[in-house]
């Protein structure tokens, strides 16, 4: 068994991302925002309460970011297999 060893010093790298929320009676809406540094992805997401629910805002408040987040990773894969997929250099230009 070989032991693998690099000379490479590892590489951090911070994302941040952002949540601004907004109520407005029973909706719920999210601005969420990805900075990696190299792009920056954008969703916009809304939740509205079910007039048979308790009056708890942190439910549309989760609800609305969760789905901002999700749509947030869906872009990043989108991203990722578009990144990944091998270009054409053999076309003519």
């Amino acid at each position: 068994m070989t032991r693998h060893t690099s000379t490479e010093k590892p590489r951090t790298k911070q994302w941040i991302v952002r949540l601004d929320l907004f109520e407005e009676g029973d909706l719920t809406k999210v601005h969420a925002i990805l900075d990696t540094g190299d792009t920056t992805l954008q969703s916009r997401t809304s939740a509205r309460r079910n007039p048979h629910d308790a009056l708890v805002p942190e439910i549309g408040d989760e609800y609305a970011a969760g789905r901002a987040l999700i749509d947030l990773g869906n872009q990043l894969l989108r991203a990722g297999s578009t990144d990944a997929a091998p270009s054409d250099l053999t076309a003519p230009g």
